[in-house]
């Protein structure tokens, strides 16, 4: 009997590079990531970005945990309804602050000046522009992590990785190991109210998964070892929300009876 293929996890990053925020639903909307994902950004000097007229910009350009792990000792919570980010360390809350004024942003922008000083080319800003998100790719995908394949890397490594090392969007279990690589070009239905993704592509993975999300500690270079054991450096997957619907932890995934041509 083939396992049932089950949504286990589902998160979205609302500031890129600090703490990912679970969610027990969403609602997925046709060529859109998930709602608030990479929604605001901390920029690490001038990145010459236009709110008025946003376009990607590479992910150096901002505070991320590839270079500035010292951000995963923060823990971060995000309200949707006011958008209100709070931060907090070692169970303290240190600042909080509505990224939709300047005012609130001001506060977490002076909080981050200081406690990033080592790593900033200048002011940290925290910058918005409507309909944008600052994912590392141009395209509004979501990005799906398979825990089997996940068990499959920490057999290989000997050690435990928790899977949002990887900043996941849509966390499964139940698919065998690296069979989403077999995935690109498929359509994928997620749960029972209509939401479909394709499988666009391998994710190519960077040194921000060196980092133990809970620590901020970089205990690791997965990438290198990607490449020593299977000859590559990717893990996960990105897919193009093809058609919208409500999404929830438990729901089935279902795969297409044959593969593309």
């Amino acid at each position: 009997m083939t396992a049932e293929i089950t949504v286990t996890g589902i998160y979205r990053y609302p500031v890129k590079g600090l703490t990912p925020q679970a969610l027990p639903s969403v609602r997925l909307e046709q060529d859109e990531t998930i709602p608030f994902d990479r929604a605001y950004a901390i920029e690490n000097g001038p990145s010459r970005f236009d709110p008025a007229n946003p376009a990607h910009r590479p992910k150096i350009t901002f505070l991320t945990l590839m270079r500035d792990e010292r951000l995963a000792a923060l823990k971060t919570t995000f309200d949707e309804t006011t958008e209100v980010l709070t931060i907090a360390r070692g169970g303290k809350v240190i600042v909080r602050g509505d990224l939709k004024t300047r005012t609130g942003r001001a506060l977490i922008e002076q909080f981050l000046a200081a406690y990033m000083k080592d790593s900033l080319r200048g002011p940290p800003r925290i910058i918005h522009a409507p309909g944008h998100n600052f994912t590392d790719v141009a395209e509004k995908y979501v990005h799906i992590v398979n825990l089997t394949t996940l068990a499959e890397l920490e057999r290989a490594m000997g050690r435990k990785l928790d899977p949002l090392r990887f900043r996941p969007n849509i966390v499964i279990a139940g698919a065998p190991a690296w069979s989403e690589f077999t995935w690109l070009g498929r359509e994928l239905r997620l749960g029972s109210a209509g939401v479909r993704v394709v499988v666009t592509e391998r994710v190519d993975r960077c040194a921000a998964t060196n980092v133990d999300p809970d620590t901020g500690n970089r205990d690791a270079d997965i990438p290198a070892f990607l490449r020593r054991q299977w000859g590559h450096i990717d893990f996960g997957v990105y897919a193009r929300v093809s058609e919208r619907g409500q999404l929830a932890v438990g729901d089935a995934v279902t795969l297409p009876a044959t593969a593309p041509a």
